[in-house]
């Protein structure tokens, strides 16, 4: 087995992904790469960080052949509100990036983790226990490419063999990594504004029911995933996963658990509610969980109660840091 490479490592997913990867296969064999160019200090504190830009395939080709690699975890892409505010650049860097990683994968013989999403799913998708196999029609760029990612990587391991695999990600909760401009990320600042400033304004109305993930059951699910034998699975690309369905609403409520004078508000952004109205509400991951042994550990309440304890830590507020009730 070769070294690991991680694009888009400094995003929501790397910052978690790579300390996880590193814990487990020793930190020299993980490459943690980005479009960011660090400082020395930063650089050296990543170490080995490469600055890597997936949508020239020669940096791409020549980070592979330099660092032996052989699994690639591909994270770099633009995220679902993003996208819609640029959906040619959003094209480019989501579609041209992954092309590329395919190909050299196809050429060092790599195995490769796409990141899918529930934004592959459109209105004409059953919104309640969404089928693994199911209608997928988007209606997002970013769910566009993510369709496209997931036959595109397919076409890959049935053409020339390549070993892809992929999980349609729900919304994921981080305390990690500041929100990267994804319709789900609401709850990510809903719980950052709670700890900052005791009160949220969400873009989302409050009744907008939605699956999420605690980051850590989805690191989980990946490295789970990529280590399974290739025979025990059904779908490649990619399976449905979640660990909770969700409004803003409720996690507000299990805020307010823990700290009794948090208050929310809506101010509703028109662009990012009809994306979230396009999603499912809840999904069937069944084949997840028979396949491969998906078993997320954290429900909302559990998620809430390490959230705020841990950005409680992270963010010092100047207000008393509010502890988790246990």
């Amino acid at each position: 087995m070769g070294n690991i490479l991680v694009t888009g490592a400094l995003g929501q997913i790397g910052s978690e992904l790579v300390p996880a990867l590193r814990a487990e296969y020793g930190r020299d064999r993980v490459i943690a790469t980005d479009l960011k160019v660090l400082p020395p200090t930063g650089a050296e504190a990543l170490a080995p960080y490469d600055h890597l830009d997936c949508t020239d395939p020669h940096q791409l080709h020549e980070a592979v052949r330099r660092h032996d690699v052989s699994t690639i975890y591909h994270l770099a892409a633009l995220l679902s509100a993003s996208a819609e505010a640029a959906p040619q650049f959003a094209w480019t860097v989501n579609m041209s990036s992954l092309y590329n990683v395919l190909e050299v994968a196809r050429g060092y013989g790599c195995q490769v983790f796409f990141p899918s999403s529930i934004g592959a799913f459109g209105p004409d998708t059953p919104r309640d226990m969404t089928p693994q196999v199911t209608v997928q029609r988007p209606t997002t760029i970013y769910g566009v490419t993510k369709v496209s990612g997931e036959l595109l990587c397919d076409y890959y391991a049935s053409r020339f063999g390549v070993d892809t695999r992929g999980l349609r990600l729900p919304g994921l909760v981080s305390y990690a990594a500041a929100p990267g401009g994804g319709t789900t990320d609401y709850a990510v600042e809903m719980f950052c504004h709670a700890v900052r400033y005791g009160q949220y304004t969400c873009f989302l109305a409050p009744d907008t029911r939605l699956d999420m993930a605690y980051m850590p059951d989805a690191i989980d699910g990946m490295m789970r995933l990529m280590a399974t034998d290739a025979g025990k699975l059904r779908y490649r690309n990619a399976y449905n996963i979640t660990a909770m369905s969700v409004t803003p609403e409720e996690i507000a409520a299990a805020i307010c658990a823990h700290m009794p004078g948090f208050e929310i508000d809506y101010e509703i952004d028109p662009v990012r509610q009809a994306i979230a109205d396009s999603w499912p509400r809840s999904l069937d991951d069944s084949a997840a969980r028979a396949d491969w042994g998906w078993s997320p550990k954290f429900d909302l309440h559990a998620m809430a109660r390490d959230m705020l304890l841990r950005l409680g830590e992270k963010m010092k507020p100047a207000r008393q840091r509010v502890e988790a009730r246990r």
